[in-house]
């Protein structure tokens, strides 16, 4: 009987930094990167939004679409002179916009890879390209510090905002909703934002303090994020442009910024070799990918369905969401064999059925005094033991896991009756100090109404140590019991919220233009007369 008893267990909480949370087990589902080589670096990538299975990868003087199963070229730009910048699909995937070193803006159709639209007016390179939200015009950032807007249609400028900058403008980024809306980025530090409808060309003018690589708006339009050096800021656009937060992650340049999980987390990738993700509803990091050379140039499908990531020296790397994270069937097969030939275990050669099968007692962690006092049945040394001043400030489980072993055989309440004011009052101090951590709650409150049982079944007169100590933890459960009303409170406010915001999402989401099947587009005769000489 005496060899039967184990020690008493006591729950391990392990500590904040080695907890795994949902981020984590989520993105370590990425597979193995998959690599493709490229000969200069990897300007810039974008995901189709129709197609989620091709990207397409802009790189010295070729704009390719890649298939992202098979890693083959599904389609080749090569209608470029010089170097070619920041090719992105449109909203509706049939149309796609990339600048070049000329300082010209071309237009493709991704169906037939013709040119359909070649927009000239600036004179130095033109790095990045973005369509309106209603897919009506298209806004090109050159370093000649202009800032330009195009008609799609008819092949026109329709504004043009000079000398907003005093440095070279490499990201901009378009309002998800509100077509007259956008931002540009320079590497003179400023954040500019511009309203086609006001007559002030700038409406507001930020500081980042650094060159600004890349911007991107959050999916409600609210919000914008820039980066640069190594710091990514976070500005609010209702509030007046007000600063949010500021992340700093990176130790180095951080080159882009893409969303992932439908808008739910930001990625930021830097010449840090890292990319970092952040929740938006916190901005706290909660995952970082790295890579083995500086990254320069992201997309992440929607869905999650990969992330792709270009490098300084050319080479991209895919990682693939892999749909079923279960181990292997080999892996299966491998932990059963450790199992089955493990330490001290013999097992016959021959098939025939057993009775049970006989297994070696491991030697466990010897008994400690409060658990040969338990097993003596002391149940009153046993908690005199574990209340010492020592373990109760320092290893409050143990004491923990002594009062529930206690009220799973019923014998608190005998343990603490007829015992002196010292005793009952360190017990009561013990309860009032740990009630509010949530992981001994339950058993501490279960353990405060067998103290007021004590009580009530003494009717004889108390200390007014006693009295005090009573009354300590009278207030520490109103206390409580008034944090749980205000949660409560909290929960329904946000439950009705989350509610109307889900009511009116498919409208808020919704574009504010009619969505009718347009014509074909044709090139345009600049378009065709336009010819890429070879030397």
């Amino acid at each position: 009987m005496q060899n039967n008893f184990l020690p008493l267990n006591t729950r391990r909480f392990q500590q904040r930094a080695q907890v795994e949370t949902p981020d984590t087990v989520y993105w370590d589902r990425l597979a193995k990167p998959e690599l493709l080589k490229e000969h200069n670096t990897i300007d810039y990538l974008d995901f189709s939004p129709c197609d989620p299975d091709n990207f397409v990868l802009t790189c010295s003087v070729r704009v390719q679409i890649f298939n992202l199963v098979t890693k083959l070229v599904v389609k080749n730009l090569s209608r470029f002179q010089k170097t070619a910048y920041g090719a992105t699909f449109r909203q509706d995937g049939r149309l796609l916009a990339a600048g070049d070193e000329e300082g010209h803006v071309k237009l493709f159709d991704t169906t037939s890879r013709n040119i359909l639209r070649l927009f000239k007016g600036h004179t130095a390179p033109v790095h990045r390209t973005f369509f309106t939200a209603d897919k009506l015009q298209l806004a090109s950032f050159g370093d000649d510090k202009a800032v330009r807007l195009w008609d799609v249609a008819n092949e026109k400028v329709v504004q043009t905002y000079e000398d907003s900058h005093t440095d070279y403008i490499r990201a901009g980024a378009m309002h998800p909703q509100a077509g007259h809306m956008f931002v540009s980025g320079g590497y003179d530090g400023k954040i500019n934002l511009y309203d086609t409808r006001a007559e002030t060309a700038v409406q507001r003018t930020l500081d980042h303090g650094a060159p600004v690589e890349s911007m991107l708006f959050l999916p409600n339009g609210s919000i914008f994020v820039s980066a640069g050096g190594s710091q990514v800021r976070v500005w609010d656009l209702i509030s007046g442009c007000r600063l949010l937060t500021m992340m700093s992650q990176h130790h180095k340049t951080v080159t882009c910024l893409r969303l992932g999980s439908d808008g739910r987390r930001l990625f930021s990738g830097g010449l840090d070799r890292h990319v970092k993700i952040y929740d938006v509803s916190t901005y706290k990091t909660v995952h970082t990918l790295t890579y083995p050379n500086a990254v320069v140039s992201m997309a992440v499908a929607s869905g999650d369905q990969a992330v792709v990531a270009g490098m300084v020296d050319g080479l991209v790397s895919i990682r693939r969401m892999m749909v079923d994270s279960t181990p292997s069937h080999l892996k299966k097969i491998s932990a059963d064999r450790g199992r089955r030939h493990g330490k001290g275990l013999m097992h016959p050669n021959n098939t025939q059925t057993v009775d049970h099968t006989i297994k070696e007692r491991v030697k466990g962690q010897g008994l400690k005094k409060f658990d040969v006092l338990l097993r003596k049945f002391c149940h009153k040394k046993a908690l005199d033991d574990v209340m010492a001043a020592q373990r109760t400030q320092k290893k409050p489980e143990l004491v923990v896991a002594v009062i529930n072993d206690l009220l799973h055989r019923k014998s608190l309440y005998r343990a603490l009756t007829d015992r002196p004011d010292e005793v009952l009052v360190q017990f009561i101090d013990f309860v009032c100090n740990y009630l509010g951590e949530a992981r001994f709650m339950r058993t501490l409150m279960m353990a405060a109404s067998t103290i007021l049982d004590v009580f009530e079944r003494q009717l004889v007169a108390y200390s007014q140590q006693l009295m005090e100590a009573l009354e300590r933890l009278s207030s520490a459960v109103q206390e409580e019991v008034k944090l749980t009303a205000e949660l409560m409170q909290l929960k329904g406010a946000m439950d009705m919220l989350i509610g109307v915001s889900m009511d009116c999402g498919e409208v808020a989401h919704k574009p504010t233009y009619v969505e009718t099947k347009a014509p074909k587009m044709q090139p345009s005769p600049a378009a065709e007369k336009y010819v890429v000489l070879v030397e």
